[in-house]
């Protein structure tokens, strides 16, 4: 199988189900917007982590793929049909343990910080941003767009971001610039 099918070379896609519609419909950037953090996670993790951060971000690469078949999907088909693509309250839950087990590491927040730290810590504030561009183009699509967990998911999973940032760059030693 090519990797180019030239089914795309007029401005179009396809949507699960074969619907096509515009590369620039608001269904397809929100599953563009998950996937570029999808990507920013590849990114994190190739700048080196530990252990316990490098097996969250490769979850939640998972969780993000997941999250793009269901955007692909409008008639919510294939969510029914394909296990490994599940998003649901326990997929929340885990993100909050990890909020939970990694707020124990670093100081209380006490003022707003500045984005920084050694590489890896850095991009996780950039995985955050974005992160928090994918949540506000799912929910622009609207109430029906796509399940309301995953709304949840994507907001949570920015603040995990932040938090696993600032617990990246507590344990590099690198102190964070206040605001």
């Amino acid at each position: 199988m090519s990797i180019y099918t030239k089914t795309g070379d007029q401005g179009d896609t396809g949507l699960y189900g074969g619907a096509r519609v515009s590369k620039t419909h608001p269904r397809v950037v929100a599953y563009g917007d998950v996937d570029e953090t999808q990507a920013c996670m590849g990114v994190v993790r190739a700048a080196g982590l530990p252990a316990d951060l490098d097996d969250m971000c490769l979850a939640i690469q998972r969780d993000l793929f997941a999250i793009g078949a269901r955007l692909a999907d409008p008639t919510h088909k294939i969510a029914r049909r394909v296990e490994k693509i599940v998003i649901d309250d326990e997929s929340v839950a885990k993100l909050e343990k990890w909020i939970d087990t990694l707020d124990e590491e670093i100081e209380p927040l006490r003022h707003f910080i500045l984005s920084g730290g050694p590489p890896a810590g850095a991009m996780l504030h950039l995985a955050r941003t974005v992160c928090r561009r994918a949540e506000r183009s799912v929910i622009a699509l609207g109430a029906d767009a796509v399940e309301p967990v995953v709304i949840v998911y994507l907001n949570r999973l920015s603040d995990l971001l932040f938090t696993m940032a600032r617990a990246f760059n507590h344990r590099a030693n690198s102190p964070e610039v206040p605001w």
